[in-house]
């Protein structure tokens, strides 16, 4: 697997930002009411990830380091902001579904997120990739607990009714409450089939002495000892 494969996979399974690194759960919970809120929610924040993400690893070595996060504000907003009236104007059902959770995608934790942790510090190429698998990712989590919950909630998928006449939705999956329950039965599912994560490494067999609390102390160490 190359690395540009990998920033998929990344993104799609080992650290998906909703079921994994448990990022952006505002949305996630907010409009997953049903599936195709999802997809809409889920592609918008994908473009931006992606463009924000080609914009900052562009300009990293430009940008101070002392005005690095406004920097990326700023950035994102833009982004956002074009985002937001191309889909008011093309898609205007969308729009009024997602509402005010498509401003507040400047403030979700996977943009700046990404942006910090590597956009930041890598190619322009790494970065596009980070921010497509990511955005999948983010998109796939969306979908599927947008899909269930309008299923099991409304008696319907993609708009389509799937239940029997006669059959009962339960209420309770398109409230709060059921965003709730469709997530943590997901993140069950990806511990039970083995998702290996660094943070799941470090709980099962303590520190290895790279990460980022510990590395410099114990480059300390090391360096006394020498």
């Amino acid at each position: 697997m190359n690395k540009y494969t990998e920033r998929l996979y990344n993104g799609l399974i080992k650290e998906n930002p909703t079921l994994i690194l448990l990022l952006g759960m505002c949305p996630t919970l907010a409009v997953s009411t049903q599936a195709m809120n999802g997809i809409g929610m889920g592609l918008s924040t994908t473009a931006v990830l992606i463009l924000s993400n080609v914009v900052i690893s562009a300009l990293r070595k430009v940008i101070p380091d002392d005005v690095r996060l406004p920097a990326y504000i700023v950035i994102v907003a833009s982004l956002v902001t074009v985002t937001e009236l191309l889909i008011e104007a093309y898609l205007p059902a969308l729009y009024k579904e997602l509402g005010i959770y498509i401003p507040l995608i400047v403030v979700n934790c996977i943009i700046l997120g990404r942006a910090e942790a590597y956009a930041n510090k890598n190619p322009i190429g790494l970065s596009f990739f980070d921010g497509l698998g990511m955005g999948l990712g983010f998109t796939v989590a969306l979908t599927l607990a947008g899909l269930v919950r309008e299923v099991l909630g409304s008696g319907t998928a993609f708009g389509l009714q799937v239940l029997p006449n006669g059959v009962e939705p339960m209420g309770i999956f398109i409230q709060p409450p059921g965003a709730f329950l469709v997530i943590a039965l997901f993140i069950v599912i990806m511990n039970a089939v083995g998702i290996k994560t660094r943070q799941r490494k470090l709980v099962e067999n303590g520190c290895d002495g790279c990460c980022a609390a510990c590395a410099a102390p114990c480059e300390k160490k090391e360096a006394v000892k020498g």
